[in-house]
């Protein structure tokens, strides 16, 4: 039964020309871990290289909050957006080149609303450079036991030389907890508000998973909906990884299911640790972009806690046979087998209410407020302006309409007219028929008209041109006077 579910995914990985070999197929990259111990409850492809996204913040957090543990900055330190920083594309904050952050403030930010333009601006604060930084961080990602990871920018936009692993996520996440354990509420803020903008977490699992308490997101096409998430009951905190999902929704169900299952394992003496797992075979990360990215269908989005409020169905075709097991273990198979079935039934409860943290620009709230109160001002002027510029332009068009259906009434008018004029004109110049011209000469024959020549035919001669006038019987004069008539006649 297993030799058949394992050569029927075999077959469906490599119709899809996604076999990195001939014994060892892509997967998505799943593991469970015991934060404490360290030791591995679940793993799929925790090896694999694997397009990070916007998981990449944490190892920008983690480099800024080692530089602060060094002394060599605060959180007080203030970062510069850049037209650089600016123009990255979003998720982002939108702030405008020459606009000042506290570090605190920008990772707050970067952890809630994922924002590329502020997790540049730490780059290059930081680093001197996006390239400075990047060197950083892969400096302190060795330092860490980070294997697989290879970084090139701060935010996790596509980068096709930026990779990582589950295993290295799952070590960085265990490097944060226990190097920065003041700063654990930095990844469970339900929330952040600048201004009157509230923006939630983009992670699905906050608010809704009982013990949720981190970390991060992220999404881009060519790899899927990725997280790194956390969760403690009575005590105990499992890390969970889940990557390459094709929505948010399956990912954070997927990584709900991942913690059930955790929580009802005990790490015993023989669970392999992390850094006994073993590399992957693989030379290079797979690009999920023709499975998650159908360009027949709007490009999805790392929805967030929204996308677990979605009531469609779950993913299917291609994208999702490539998510299944390649562990050929009857266990495995079935746990992996979690994925798709459970995910178009199963729902987390509504969120809990939002908590928001505020966030400012300049050095305290009463700075940013001003700069706020200044952005708003601008923003009510620009767009009075542009309403103004619309009603112009509008009159305008209403006045360019009535001018053109004048012009074209005037002309319609002159060219009737001219019209008539012509019609006249020709009525006066034409030759005239013969039979209008001889019937002017009253008691003329046509045939001897001095304006034709023309003869009449044979009807015309046996008429005569005037028809005689009819005679009238004479009257008989009265008696006496035909008397006189008499006398007259002699």
């Amino acid at each position: 039964m297993v030799n058949r579910v394992w050569g029927r995914l075999i077959g469906t990985l490599a119709a899809l020309g996604l076999m990195a070999g001939t014994a060892t197929a892509v997967t998505a990259p799943i593991l469970v871990v015991e934060a404490d111990s360290g030791k591995v409850l679940y793993s799929q492809g925790a090896t694999d290289p694997w397009y990070p996204a916007s998981i990449t913040k944490l190892m920008t957090t983690y480099v800024a909050l080692d530089m602060v543990r060094q002394g060599k900055i605060s959180l007080d330190t203030l970062l510069t957006i850049s037209p650089a920083a600016a123009a990255e594309p979003p998720s982002k904050m939108g702030f405008k080149p020459g606009t000042q952050i506290t570090l605190d403030n920008a990772l707050k930010i970067i952890m809630v609303k994922s924002a590329n333009d502020v997790s540049w601006a730490i780059g290059e604060g930081l680093g001197g450079s996006v390239e400075g930084f990047a060197d950083m961080m892969n400096e302190t990602a060795h330092k860490i036991g980070m294997r697989e990871s290879r970084w090139y920018n701060p935010n996790g936009l596509p980068e096709p030389r930026q990779w990582t692993s589950a295993r290295d996520m799952a070590i960085l996440a265990r490097a944060l907890m226990r190097d920065f354990p003041d700063q654990q509420g930095l990844f469970s803020i339900s929330a952040i508000q600048y201004g009157k903008a509230v923006m939630a977490n983009h992670n699905g699992l906050l608010g809704r998973y009982p013990g949720a308490d981190g970390m991060k997101t992220g999404f881009i096409c060519s790899g899927g909906f990725n997280v790194v998430a956390t969760a403690t009951r009575n005590g105990r905190r499992i890390i969970t990884v889940v990557m390459g999902q094709p929505s948010a929704r399956e990912r954070d169900i997927k990584a709900a299911d991942l913690f059930d299952y955790g929580f009802s394992q005990s790490a015993g003496w023989t669970a392999p640790t992390l850094e006994a797992l073993p590399p992957s075979t693989l030379a290079g990360p797979p690009d999920l972009r023709p499975y998650i990215c159908d360009k027949r269908k709007p490009l999805p989005v790392d929805e967030g806690p929204g996308a677990l409020t979605a009531s469609g169905p779950a993913v299917n075709g291609a994208a999702t046979q490539l998510l299944g097991s390649a562990t050929p273990d009857a266990t495995n198979l079935a746990f992996a087998a979690l994925g798709s079935a459970n995910v178009r039934g199963r729902t987390l409860p509504p969120r809990a209410p939002l908590q928001p943290i505020p966030v400012w620009t300049g050095r305290d709230p009463a700075e940013g407020a001003m700069a706020l109160a200044r952005e708003e001002q601008e923003a009510q002027a620009s767009k009075q302006a542009a309403h103004a510029a619309k009603l112009e332009a509008a009159q305008r068009r209403r006045a360019d309409a009535k001018a053109a259906k004048d012009a074209a009434r005037e002309a319609a008018k002159q060219a009737a007219a001219e019209k008539a004029a012509k019609a006249r004109a020709a009525a006066v110049t034409a030759p005239k028929p013969a039979s209008k011209i001889a019937g002017k000469d009253k008691g003329v024959p046509a045939a001897t008209s001095a304006y034709t020549s023309v003869e009449p035919g044979p009807k015309a001669a046996a008429k005569p041109a005037h028809k005689p006038a009819a005679q009238k019987p004479e009257a008989k004069p009265p008696a006496k006077k035909a008397a006189k008539a008499k006398n007259d006649d002699s």
